[in-house]
């Protein structure tokens, strides 16, 4: 091999790198994002609580524990270990095995499910959340992610705390089928069991909520607030234009067009969203005896309490 071919073929060579486009796993472990400016650095968006500085403004995706952080304070919550099922009820098997896919989302997101239960304080308000993780199949919606949340229900009830659901993922999990489609009624049945004993729920729903979460649990709320350019939909754009055979509105499915037809109430960025929950929640608990006055109130003096409590 002579010199002028050992410079051809190194030509190629870069010219294949400069031509290959970068994995999700290569954008992953990179130190940049990209927004409407370009380029930015993940360290300068961790600053920003995951925002853009720049005028989109846009909310990326974030954990569960990215979003307890900020609104409790930095590891100032206690995080429950909740059931989880047997894997895999219905050995599926598709271009991967379930168990496969389930042994992949936990090592990537180092969490059991893809629904995080925690007890945090916001102004000195007790509050039982949970908050999905997209980076788990998803976020979508499987036996293990049902327990969780029952699980958190049944923690408020017990202690009398409001409930907080930060919502996210596609819908009901395929690999567990209708077990998974299931969730949608258990976790309906524990909201109302919420209500039933005057306690509060609150719903932020973030980027993306969509199918049978959408048609359950995120659309149950008492106050129901959302970031700013979060996708909310029950079906995806395309199946409906493909329905109604008509064009679709401008930003359809939009929190912002969400908001406008009332399944949102506010739409509140996510440096405020603390600030705002605990207003809201110390107007709600207000009206509420049972939770308000309960250091000040015996059962027999509050009605109320005496209903939460039967």
């Amino acid at each position: 091999m002579n010199w002028i071919t050992k410079i051809i073929k190194a030509g190629e060579k870069i010219k294949t790198a400069i031509h290959k486009r970068a994995t999700k796993e290569d954008v992953a472990n990179s130190d940049w994002a990209s927004c409407c400016k370009g380029p930015i650095l993940k360290k300068d968006l961790e600053k920003n609580l995951w925002v853009c500085p720049g005028p989109c403004h846009k909310h990326f995706r974030i954990s569960p524990k990215q979003r307890f952080d900020i609104l409790f304070g930095e590891s100032n919550y206690e995080i429950f270990k909740t059931p989880i099922p047997k894997d895999d009820p219905l050995n599926w098997t598709d271009t991967k095995s379930y168990k496969d896919r389930l042994k992949s989302a936990r090592k990537k997101t180092e969490m059991n499910c893809g629904m995080m239960v925690v007890s945090g304080s916001i102004k000195d308000i007790k509050i039982t959340a949970v908050a999905s993780d997209f980076d788990f199949l998803g976020a979508s919606m499987a036996a293990a992610e049902g327990e969780a949340f029952l699980y958190g229900i049944q923690y408020a009830i017990e202690n009398k705390t409001p409930f907080l659901c930060i919502s996210a993922g596609g819908g009901m999990r395929m690999m567990e089928s209708l077990i998974s489609l299931s969730q949608m009624t258990r976790t309906t049945i524990a909201i109302n069991e919420l209500k039933k004993n005057n306690l509060p729920y609150i719903v932020c729903i973030t980027d993306p909520t969509a199918g049978g979460i959408t048609a359950s649990y995120a659309m149950l709320g008492d106050i129901h607030i959302a970031e700013p350019g979060a996708l909310i939909a029950f079906a995806g754009k395309r199946v409906i234009q493909g329905t109604v055979k008509e064009e679709l509105p401008e930003g359809f499915q939009s929190s912002e067009y969400v908001q406008k037809t009332g399944f949102v109430d506010l739409i509140v960025e996510r440096k405020d969203q603390a600030e705002k929950i605990g207003t809201l929640l110390s107007i709600l608990l207000n009206k509420n005896s049972a939770i308000s006055n309960e250091e000040n109130e015996s059962p027999k003096d509050s009605p109320t309490l005496t209903r939460a409590a039967s």
